[in-house]
């Protein structure tokens, strides 16, 4: 694999200073088009932090995602990252590519896009090699990359590289080594992502937006908050409509929503190895739902409608919240 190498703090300032003065382009992210069924609605399940040859559970809570994909007849998944545990890749010839995806997620209703971001884990091995299209040509389903969108016609779903936000990946590294090849220089990286997403959440046309990260804004697990997060994405979702904030990084499944925020914050990292046994919530009207083990999640969207369920590994309901809004075009006016 190439060479890695560190890179210097992040200015929170800087970054704040530099999207600021960032000229006003047309977002550059990549755009993929995902068509939703005959009537417009699209479901999709939420799994992440599951990579592990089908160890700690994997296996089985692949089986209930099966199960509860077919039903809802999903047109596709999204992974939250940590996709190859523990170090990631270490090349595109790595049999864990088989032995923690392709040969784990084998049901009917599984062979349909999943829309992958890169987590902590990923960035221990090689990056490019899970960023490359040749893993595509092994299993057409692994759709990877940095950042980017998916575009599924009433609902927009913004996928974000959380991983180089993280300070202590940099500062204290804790004897791991990251593979920051295409990273470098940093701060312009990071202000390239943050302008990006704010031009394509402004530009968005959908009903629905949705942001998808590997680490979390607010959790009560044992990473908690991300304040690089907290201080630099959060304002430009919420300047910008963003109905959920989904995340994985916590091996837990939990629903987040304060009265400061209109975001739903969700955490979906139950895909293996999970039972922590840490929490950590001040304000209990907040935490909306807490499941310390493994599990996932669905997601069903109509123009009007938006609902998700949390799953145990065994398939069980143990949370459901949904949403709704009115269009401009359901209201009557008298004339």
């Amino acid at each position: 694999m190439g060479s890695k190498f560190g890179i210097g703090s992040l200015s929170i300032v800087m970054i704040s200073l530099l999207l600021s003065l960032a000229p006003k382009l047309e977002a550059e992210l990549t755009t993929v088009e995902q068509a939703p069924k005959s009537d417009g609605s699209i479901s999709f399940l939420v799994i992440g932090d599951w990579g592990r040859r089908g160890f700690y559970n994997q296996s089985q809570v692949a089986l209930q995602m099966g199960r509860i994909g077919e039903k809802m007849d999903i047109n596709f998944v999204v992974s939250t990252g940590d996709n190859i545990y523990d170090n990631g890749m270490k090349s595109i010839d790595d049999p864990a590519f088989q032995l923690s995806f392709t040969n784990i997620y084998t049901s009917p209703s599984l062979q349909k896009p999943w829309y992958i971001v890169l987590g902590n884990h990923d960035y221990r091995g090689d990056v490019e090699a899970q960023l490359s299209p040749f893993l595509r040509s092994m299993d057409s389903r692994w759709i990877c990359m940095r950042s980017f969108i998916v575009d599924a016609e009433i609902a927009e779903l913004f996928f974000v590289d959380t991983t180089p936000f993280v300070d202590a990946y940099f500062l204290n590294p804790q004897g791991q080594t990251y593979d920051w090849r295409g990273v470098s220089p940093r701060e312009s990286y990071l202000q390239t992502i943050l302008t990006d997403l704010d031009m394509g959440l402004r530009e968005s046309r959908a009903k629905w937006k949705i942001v998808v990260g590997h680490h979390a804004i607010k959790s009560a697990s044992i990473h908690g908050n991300t304040k690089e997060l907290e201080s630099l994405l959060l304002p430009i979702l919420e300047a910008n409509n963003v109905h959920l904030y989904v995340n994985g990084h916590d091996h837990c499944l939990q629903q987040i929503s304060t009265s400061q925020s209109p975001i739903q914050f969700i955490t979906s990292g139950g895909g293996s190895k999970a039972w922590r046994g840490y929490y950590n919530w001040k304000t209990p009207e907040d935490m909306k739902f807490f499941y310390d083990g493994q599990g996932f999640m669905s997601v069903k969207i109509t123009r009007t409608e938006m609902g998700i369920v949390f799953y145990d590994v065994s398939g069980n309901i143990l949370h459901k919240w949904d949403t709704s809004k009115m269009l401009y075009t359901d209201l009557e006016f008298p004339l």
